[in-house]
């Protein structure tokens, strides 16, 4: 990627001490655009502002909309690191070729978050509970009613301060299973990171709500049966407990987003000596082992949920806790292993937590 060209006003980051969660933006963000003819044109840093676009764009009418959502955290020596922003490109690659969008070059999505992050990076605290969250987003800017792909495209990455997800301490979360809606289908868009995946989502995350859970549980949408994952984060299941632990996530079928935490969660239940698998596992299921006592533990992790444990499962017919309704130990012990990572407490044999600083390096 070319050299982004820098804003004329000078910074003025201050840490930010109760970030929240979504609203507490960096100062700044990066754009780039794409033509038919031109391709991408170079970077440009510009403080963060406001969009001007026409109403009848084609992205804000059909959706050729496609993002991710990565972090960058503070290491123990003061320095940043982004976490693992190859794989994030190259999911964002996928995401984008999906909906007919030109793919942004690796290189460049890495080299644009670098930017941004060495420019913001004061707005981070040493408090170790809160990270940069960065927000690469891609859509089709044409003004044109034609129901057809974009030929122009804007590419943007903006950041904000990031505390807890469901608050910054580890409590325990619950979820309500969903029965009368469906996420994803199968050939749909379930496997990709787009917009159109997540305003569908909301009102049956405001019935989990009303029945006084933090998440909905969706299942698959043929037999409404099987765990499939929740509200912007991939599940995982305890089987058994100690160093017999089975670490079980539902498979990818296509209709799964593969989440980077859940590959690194994957890698590191291994590492830490647990049987870690991918299975198809039945809401009935689930209930039976957690009554027999065999399912002993739950969680939820993603890019904002970090790993977040889960005590209690709010059926249509029945509710019923997981295992003593608090953190286990398997959970604690695989937060406490990717956090270490984040930070830097941790061998990092893989070359996920990638320095803004310093040359880059895939890891495919």
């Amino acid at each position: 990627m070319s050299a982004i060209s820098e804003p004329n006003t000078a910074p003025h980051n201050r840490a930010v001490r109760h970030p929240g969660h979504g609203e507490s933006f960096t100062e700044h963000m990066i754009s780039l655009e794409w033509t038919e003819g031109d391709g991408w044109s170079e970077g440009r840093m510009t403080p963060l502002e406001n969009l001007s676009v026409h109403p009848g764009m084609i992205g804000l009418h059909y959706g050729q909309v496609a993002y991710e959502g990565l972090k960058a955290h503070r290491r123990v020596d003061g320095s940043m690191g982004v976490w693992r922003p190859y794989d994030h490109a190259a999911r964002f690659q996928r995401s984008c070729r999906r909906l007919a969008m030109p793919e942004l070059p690796v290189e460049t999505f890495v080299a644009a978050i670098d930017q941004l992050i060495n420019a913001d990076e004061s707005s981070l605290s040493d408090d170790p509970a809160h990270s940069i969250y960065v927000r690469p987003i891609m859509f089709g800017t044409d003004t044109s009613l034609m129901l057809r792909p974009s030929r122009t495209y804007r590419f943007l990455v903006m950041a904000f301060v990031a505390g807890g997800f469901f608050g910054d301490g580890v409590e325990s979360v619950s979820v309500f299973a969903s029965h009368e809606y469906s996420r994803a289908f199968p050939g749909g868009t379930g496997d990709v990171k787009v917009a159109a995946n997540y305003a569908p989502s909301f009102l049956a995350q405001r019935q989990a709500e009303a029945a006084g859970c933090q998440q909905v549980l969706w299942l698959d949408a043929a037999e409404r049966r099987y765990l499939e994952e929740m509200g912007g984060m991939n599940l995982f299941l305890v089987r058994g407990q100690g160093a017999q632990a089975q670490v079980i996530t539902p498979k990818l079928t296509g209709t799964l987003l593969p989440g980077v935490t859940r590959s690194t969660v994957l890698t590191l239940a291994e590492r830490l000596g647990y049987d870690a698998v991918e299975e198809r596992i039945a809401l009935d299921q689930w209930r039976a082992e957690c009554a027999a006592g065999l399912m002993s533990e739950a969680f939820a992790c993603g890019t904002a949920a970090v790993v977040t444990p889960i005590s209690t499962v709010v059926d249509r017919s029945s509710t019923w806790t997981i295992g003593e309704g608090k953190p286990g130990p398997v959970t604690m012990a695989l937060r406490t292993a990717l956090t270490d990572l984040h930070h830097g407490l941790a061998p990092d044999p893989e070359g996920w937590l990638h320095s803004p600083t310093g040359p880059g390096h895939a890891t495919h």
